[in-house]
């Protein structure tokens, strides 16, 4: 089963502390998996923590999430070699593709390296959903602002670029974001765009957003283009609260 077209739900969220685990799968990551209408056995979702390394505690995490949540996990590692025979193959045989936060820099280094990039380009296509946070919602758009380079934010411009706009994440809770933001987009190192606070996601349909979402009651998303006299344009979008 996949979604009937292209989807990816980029956030700033889908996680939520857990009771009996550190994490569960938060609202914003149920609807990605609800999106692709798998009926009658579990979901096959797929965790790529590559921007975090393949770190072995974001991984036992996953998969505690995916057991909780009724998934049926499987994770995509690529240090110090891939996990699987063939990523591609792995990749497309997924309903849901879930990508974590992280230096959103070594990640686009790591699956140039290892054709992830184009694998996850066919699976898009193909109606596998894309989702994840932070590096994992900058990755599917042409760039954003990132900390992969030290504590200073600096632009990240070459991104999968499977969506044609920049992409702002934590854009209320870290205060460098929204202004490196503006600016990037003011002045042209950024294509217009759109943003989300902590708790947000962005649902695109083929290259189209067609609705912001939000897992908290305050969580808000933007869109960002080029105003007049090297100005940006922030603009609030309608959101829906998820429960």
């Amino acid at each position: 089963m996949v979604a009937d077209a292209p989807t990816i739900l980029a956030t700033s969220g889908g996680i939520v502390a857990g009771s009996r685990t550190r994490w569960e799968v938060g609202p914003l990551t149920r609807h990605a998996v609800d999106l692709a209408g798998v009926t009658g056995r579990a979901p096959r979702v797929c965790y790529v923590g590559t921007a975090g390394g393949d770190a072995a505690e974001g991984i036992r995490n996953f998969y505690d999430m995916a057991q909780l949540a009724g998934f049926a996990g499987s994770h995509l590692s690529l240090f110090t070699m891939p996990n699987v025979p063939d990523v591609r193959e792995h990749l497309l045989s997924q309903d849901v593709i879930w990508v974590f936060g992280g230096s959103v820099a070594g990640l686009l280094a790591t699956w140039e390296l290892h054709g992830v990039g184009e694998a996850m380009r066919e699976a898009w296509e193909a109606g596998v959903v894309l989702t994840g946070v932070s590096a994992g919602s900058i990755c599917w758009h042409v760039g954003g602002t990132t900390d992969s380079f030290g504590p200073d934010l600096r632009p990240i411009t070459n991104g999968l670029a499977l969506l044609p706009y920049s992409n702002g994440v934590h854009y209320d809770s870290e205060e460098q974001r929204r202004p490196l933001f503006q600016s990037l987009v003011a002045d042209g190192t950024l294509p217009p765009g759109y943003a989300t606070d902590d708790g947000a996601g962005l649902l695109y349909r083929g290259t189209e957003l067609v609705e912001a979402l939000a897992e908290n009651g305050s969580a808000g998303a933007y869109s960002v283009d080029r105003g007049p006299h090297g100005t940006a344009l922030e603009i609030p979008l309608d959101v829906r609260r998820l429960r």
